[in-house]
């Protein structure tokens, strides 16, 4: 519910504050009092275009505020957390308006800066304004179905959802056809390729094994003819180890005769433990690099291969066997593909298919409910001196190319003026009056299933008196039973219907002209609507009827 306004320096308005209660709250004024500039003021509020011929002549700039009460689970509460603007639980939502004269301007939302998207965004929310050139809320037909689905509390839901697995089933078997069809293409290169690797059968580690063993062959190759020369000096009768041997027999047997024979005999005996392990070093050296060369050319070819197959397909030559199972796999795939592109497109088949069924159902009951709104609507317009007019709700199905969640359904009002006259959307009403009685005619049908908190009508009354007004002011005060209502009025069969009576006027001091606003008194009320009754000239006769206008609200 809109609780406060303030205004400064907006056109007339220096300062402004207006307080609003629930129900119908009704302005009046004489004409050009300047009733446009307060709902200019909220627009911009609301996240109109900002326009430097608001602010007030002389003045750097025109702030504009607002303020609402909303209850918690509110869907302005939800925009506002999920765009980090949620306040205190039971907080007040104040949103600000700053316009400059030189241009530019700035939106607040609890004293937080804010786009002025997320303004319109929150207007829509919070308020609904009707009036004759208004081409939002009812007039616009992409509200339409929504509009008629709360009416008959339809719940879209399960279409939403059969909707989603449809969806999700077509995306799942094209990204599958994709993908089988780019492995198809490639069916050859992968047969060739999986066979190449199958026959060469690498292992991960292979490499290091064979440049480590054509390395040892190689160095082999290359120390041989030394290998052999050392240990031929070692082994044999005329060998150094056999000389040694020879020397110490022949020094065992003399060594007790001096203590330097025995040193010398020590010696040599340690002389030959070192040239035997000399020997066998030798004889495991040759053995390790040992000098096989149908071997070697074995592991080199290998190692060709290996490297080559690897540079082939721009892997390491360790990934060779892990890329030979990637493309068996893609391969099994190929080969299973057309089973599981079967079981999808039965999936498909069946989204579709539970999609449609809720769809349909969405279908039927849109169809009950839109003759029960046709005939609602029909019932508020022969009160509203429309009683030549004739109201339709139009359901039409779409393309399957523009199905959705909420169905395949176009719905949209559309109305006939006069006997004979074709129907056609509410839009092509060439008068204003007709136009804002229709309007309220409608929102009347739908008021029980609700709306935005708080309704503006604009000058609804224009052209209309008598019974018409009268008939005008009970729906309109039938509306602010489930919502708050501000009127904008000329009408005092409406205006006597208000809970709140808001007096716009203007005033002149020299070459400066202002507009102020206020809350009337029981007393202040009578003589105003007097004034609406009589013209200028206030009688006695129109506050009497002013006052029996009141008494029967």
């Amino acid at each position: 519910m809109l609780t406060a306004l303030s205004i400064r320096d907006v056109v007339l308005i220096e300062t402004l504050d207006l307080e609003f209660g629930p129900g119908l709250g009704v302005l009046t004024g004489e004409t050009g009092a300047g009733k446009s500039i307060l709902l200019d003021a909220l627009g911009l509020a609301l996240g109109a275009r900002a326009d430097s011929g608001l602010v007030r002549t002389g003045q750097a700039q025109a702030v504009v505020s607002v303020t609402f009460e909303i209850a918690a689970g509110h869907p302005a509460r939800i925009l506002l957390a999920e765009n980090g603007l949620d306040g205190e639980e039971g907080e007040a939502l104040v949103i600000r308006r700053i316009v400059k004269a030189d241009g530019g301007s700035r939106a607040l939302v609890n004293d937080q800066a804010a786009s002025v998207a997320l303004l319109r965004d929150l207007g829509a929310m919070l308020v609904e304004i009707h009036g004759q050139h208004d081409d939002r809320g009812l007039l616009n037909p992409r509200g339409h179905r929504s509009l008629l689905d709360d009416y008959g509390q339809i719940d879209t839901r399960e279409c939403d959802a059969a909707f989603r697995r449809w969806r999700a089933a077509e995306a799942a078997l094209g990204g599958t056809r994709d993908q089988l069809e780019l492995a198809a293409r490639d069916r050859d290169y992968l047969e060739h390729a999986a066979a190449e690797i199958e026959k060469l059968a690498p292992r991960p580690g292979e490499e290091d094994e064979l440049a480590s063993l054509r390395a040892n062959m190689q160095k082999g190759a290359r120390l041989a003819e030394d290998i052999a020369s050392a240990a031929a000096h070692l082994e044999g009768s005329e060998g150094g180890l056999s000389l040694l041997r020879q020397a110490a027999r022949r020094l065992d047997r003399v060594a007790g005769e001096h203590d330097k024979l025995a040193e010398a005999l020590a010696a040599i005996d340690r002389a030959v433990i070192e040239a035997s392990e000399a020997e066998d070093r030798l004889a495991e050296a040759a053995e390790a690099l040992s000098y096989d060369p149908a071997r070697l050319e074995e592991a080199e070819a290998r190692l060709f291969e290996l490297r080559g197959l690897a540079r082939k397909h721009r892997v390491e030559p360790d990934a060779l066997a892990a890329l030979g199972e990637e493309l068996a796999a893609k391969l099994a795939a190929i080969e299973a593909g057309t089973e599981h592109i079967g079981a999808l497109e039965r999936a498909v088949a069946a989204g579709r298919a539970d999609y449609e069924a809720a769809a349909a159902e969405l279908s039927r009951l849109r169809a009950a409910a839109a003759a029960r709104l046709d005939l609602a609507v029909e019932r508020e317009l022969g009160p509203l001196k429309l009683d030549s007019a004739k109201f339709r709700t139009v359901i039409e199905p779409l393309g399957e190319a523009q199905w959705g969640a909420h169905g395949r359904d176009r719905v949209e009002f559309e109305i006939s003026t006069n006997p004979g006259a074709p129907f056609a959307p509410l839009t092509r009403i060439a008068s204003g009056g007709e136009l804002s009685r229709f309007i309220l005619a409608l929102k009347v049908a739908l008021a029980e299933r609700g709306g935005a908190g708080t309704m503006i009508f604009d000058e609804i009354d224009r052209g209309v008196g008598g019974a018409v007004a009268s008939a005008i002011g009970e729906r309109l005060h039938r509306l602010a039973s489930e919502a708050q209502l501000l009127v904008v009025t000329h009408s005092p069969q409406v205006a006597a219907r208000g809970a709140q009576h808001l007096l716009i006027e203007k005033s002149h001091e020299g070459l400066v002209t202002r507009t102020s606003v206020q809350a009337l008194d029981e007393q202040r009320r009578r003589e105003e609507i007097a004034r609406m009754l009589s013209g200028a000239q206030v009688t006695d006769e129109a506050r009497a009827q002013a006052s029996r206008l009141l008494e029967a609200a």
